[in-house]
């Protein structure tokens, strides 16, 4: 088993547990569009006796505005 540790963007701090360990951009739903984080070096952890794989992904960007103009306003 692989995880993912993520840096950066609204998820920052989050541990995720990768399906397909190779590869190297997470697309993940979040609000009304999607989140993308890319991976950032080499996998840490890759022998059979250190624990699960570990790779860092840093937010890229994200689909649609995260707050748009005028949502949760009260002007």
């Amino acid at each position: 088993m692989a995880i993912a540790r993520l840096t950066g963007g609204p998820l920052d701090g989050q541990v995720i547990p990768l399906e397909n360990d190779s590869d190297d951009t997470l697309i993940m739903p979040y609000s009304e569009g999607q989140l993308i984080y890319r991976r950032q070096g080499e996998a840490t952890n890759t022998g059979d006796a250190d624990g699960p794989t570990q790779s860092v992904f840093v937010y890229a960007e994200e689909t649609e505005d995260i707050n748009p103009d005028g949502y949760g306003r009260d002007d």
